[in-house]
């Protein structure tokens, strides 16, 4: 097979969230990583990394190491953790001028398998539990994704990959933010929504979650973006007390127990920042 010419980018395929908990050998199952989506392209000694919607990140540590690689291209998929600097990659795209994602899973993972990792990259391990959902509960993940065996990697969200979220969690665009209170730094809570159509529906107040360095450094970006009235145009609940009003630009992620049946978040708690996702595609996800 003549070998091609590598691109700039390749659309990463995305999980779609289903509410169903199951398992079978049609598919394969891991472990849903609570971090940022990233993307390594390697050209000979050239590293680049990219968020999900091509957003350059500055990662040394792995960019070294994706370099170090015995490989003159690769592309890798896999996830940044928000605590960490690990890179957890789950699937191989392209290796020395062959496009891998038509091929079926099963062959990407047995080639992304024999490139040897040094750290921070690790690979992803597979679950092989009949219910790897009970595994997840058990040790605090966010969650499973479950792989159709046979799959090819497609450029779009697919039913061929799904998420079984074990705690709720979504991305919300803040909106706004209150002032704190007694000897809390920072800000109180921040006042978050998501996009239906144009409208910013506001979705509840965040006020858990931070330690005072991240209510320091929210507070600083949120001042950067303060504007005269809200953004929400659909706002049931929305508190005007000690708020204040912010450009919707700010994309976090929050983890949550349900929707309220007033479609609130009900006890919220902010898990970090997106800097790869853009405000306006974020909206509320549903199985």
């Amino acid at each position: 097979m003549a070998a091609s010419t590598m691109p700039d980018w390749l659309v990463p395929m995305a999980a779609t969230l289903t509410a169903q908990r199951f398992s079978g050998p049609q598919w394969l199952f891991e472990r849903k990583f609570d971090g940022i989506r990233l993307l390594a392209y390697k050209h000979g000694d050239d590293v680049k990394l990219y968020s999900r919607n091509q957003l350059p990140q500055h990662l040394p540590a792995v960019a070294a190491a994706v370099a170090r690689l015995p490989a003159r291209e690769l592309i890798l998929d896999g996830e940044i953790l928000w605590d960490t600097s690990a890179y957890h990659v789950f699937d191989l795209l392209w290796q020395d001028g062959e496009n891998l994602c038509e091929r079926p899973i099963e062959q990407r993972l047995e080639a992304l398998a024999r490139l040897p990792f040094t750290t921070p990259l690790l690979h992803v391990e597979r679950l092989d539990e009949a219910e790897p959902w009970l595994r997840a509960a058990a040790e605090g993940w966010e969650g499973v994704i479950a792989k159709r065996c046979g799959s090819s990697y497609e450029h779009r969200r697919s039913p061929h990959w799904l998420k079984m979220k074990i705690e709720a969690s979504q991305e919300l665009v803040v909106g706004g933010f209150t002032d704190p209170q007694g000897k809390r730094a920072g800000l109180g809570a921040l006042l978050v929504g998501y996009y239906d159509g144009d409208d910013l529906v506001f979705a509840g107040k965040v006020g858990t979650g931070f330690d005072n360095a991240t209510l320091v450094a929210l507070r600083a970006k949120v001042d950067a973006l303060e504007i005269d009235t809200s953004p929400f145009t659909r706002a049931v609940g929305l508190p005007r007390l000690r708020a204040h009003w912010v450009k919707p630009e700010l994309v976090v992620q929050v983890a949550f127990m349900e929707w309220t049946r007033y479609d609130k978040l009900r006890h919220p708690r902010l898990i970090g920042i997106r800097a790869d996702k853009r405000a306006r595609e974020v909206v509320r996800e549903r199985p």
